[in-house]
C-alpha cells in the first residue's frame, strides 16, 4: 500500500470565530494533514512531539483512523505546543493571540521504522532545520517531497529554507509569499525564480479563490468549492496538503496531469474542513459527498 509521512505539529488550539469559540481542541498541522491523506486508501504516519499534558483521547482519534503515531514523541514533563487565534468578521483575517512553542522547541524528529521508503513526504510548516533533519535521515529519497512554509521562516531562516527548497519536488505557498521568497514584484517572474531554486512544481494558494499549480512549462488554475458557512478556516491549508499527498500517493504518478487532478481533490477536501471547528468534520467524510464536490469543481473550472 502507498505510504505518506506527515511531519508537523500536534497542538492545543483555542479558536474564536464569529460563530463561536473552542478551547484546547486537537490542532496543529499533523492531525488535519493526516486525516485528509487518509481519505484515500493509503498508509499514513505522523512525525511530531507533544507534552505529557496531551490527552490520550486526542491520540486515540488518530489511532482510530489507523494513523501511525509511533514517532509522536511524548515528553512527559513537558507542555504541548499551544496556539490561540481570533478570526475577523469576514473570516479572511485572523489575529494570533498567543503562541507557546513548549516541547516543539526541542523537537528532534525520527522516521517511523515502517515508513523508511514512503511515496510522499509532507514537510509541514516547521523550522527549516527540522525539515532538513528529516530529509537527511532517508537513505533513499522519498518518491515525492512536498514542502509547506510561510513568511515567518522567510524572515528568520531564509538560508536554511533555501536548502530545503533545493531538495523538494513541490512547494506550497500563497501569493504574498511568492513575492517575498522570490524578491520579485511580478507573480509570474516570482514563480519562475522559485522554480529555478529546485522544485519541479509550485502551488500558489489564493484562499477562497482556489489555487494554481505551476511547472516550468505548464500552469493549471483550480477554483475552490464555494462553502456556504465557513465556521473555522484554521485547518484548511493542512487539509489541502494532506489530501493532495494522499491523492498523489494513491496514483503513484507525479506528472503534471496527476498534479492537476490532485489539486482538484485537495480543494474539495479542504472545503469540508472549514465547515466545523477543529478536525470534527474530517472524521467521517463520505465518498459520495467528496465526489459531488470534485464534480462541482471540475464543472466550474472549464
Amino acid at each position: 500500500m502507498s505510504k505518506v509521512i506527515v511531519v508537523g505539529t500536534l497542538a492545543f488550539d483555542t479558536i474564536e470565530t464569529p460563530f463561536g469559540k473552542v478551547e484546547r481542541v486537537i490542532g496543529g498541522s499533523a492531525p488535519f494533514a493526516s486525516l485528509a491523506a487518509k481519505t484515500k486508501d493509503v498508509e499514513c504516519a505522523i512525525i511530531s512531539i507533544v507534552g505529557g499534558d496531551f490527552p490520550k483521547s486526542y491520540l486515540d482519534i488518530l489511532i482510530s483512523k489507523k494513523i501511525d503515531i509511533s514517532e509522536v514523541q511524548i515528553i512527559q514533563d513537558g507542555k504541548s505546543f499551544f496556539w490561540s487565534g481570533k478570526y475577523h468578521e469576514n473570516m479572511n483575517k485572523r489575529d494570533t493571540l498567543e503562541t507557546q512553542l513548549n516541547v516543539l522547541s526541542i523537537f528532534d524528529p525520527k522516521i517511523p521504522k515502517n515508513f523508511t521508503n514512503p511515496n510522499i513526504l509532507v514537510l509541514g510548516n516547521l523550522d527549516p532545520n527540522v525539515q532538513l533533519s528529516v530529509v537527511s535521515q532517508f537513505e533513499k529519497k522519498p518518491k515525492f517531497i512536498m514542502l509547506d512554509t510561510m513568511n515567518f521562516w522567510m524572515d528568520n531562516s531564509l538560508e536554511s529554507l533555501k536548502e530545503v527548497i533545493k531538495k523538494v519536488d513541490l512547494i506550497c505557498i500563497n501569493d504574498e509569499e511568492v513575492i517575498q521568497l522570490s524578491g520579485c514584484n511580478n507573480l509570474d517572474k516570482g514563480v519562475k525564480t522559485i522554480l529555478e531554486m529546485g522544485p519541479k512544481y509550485i502551488i500558489m494558494k489564493r484562499g477562497e479563490y482556489g489555487a494554481s499549480v505551476y511547472s516550468s512549462s505548464n500552469k493549471f488554475d483550480c477554483k475552490s468549492f464555494p462553502v456556504d458557512n465557513v465556521i473555522d478556516p484554521t485547518g484548511a491549508g493542512d487539509s489541502f496538503a494532506g489530501s493532495f499527498a494522499g491523492y498523489l500517493a494513491k496514483s503513484k504518478n507525479y506528472d503534471f496531469n496527476s498534479i492537476s487532478n490532485a489539486l482538484i481533490y485537495a480543494n474539495a477536501i479542504a472545503s469540508f474542513s472549514v465547515e466545523k471547528f477543529g478536525v470534527e468534520n474530517m472524521l467521517d467524510l463520505k465518498k459520495n459527498e467528496i465526489d459531488e464536490r470534485i464534480n462541482y469543481i471540475k464543472k466550474h473550472n472549464l
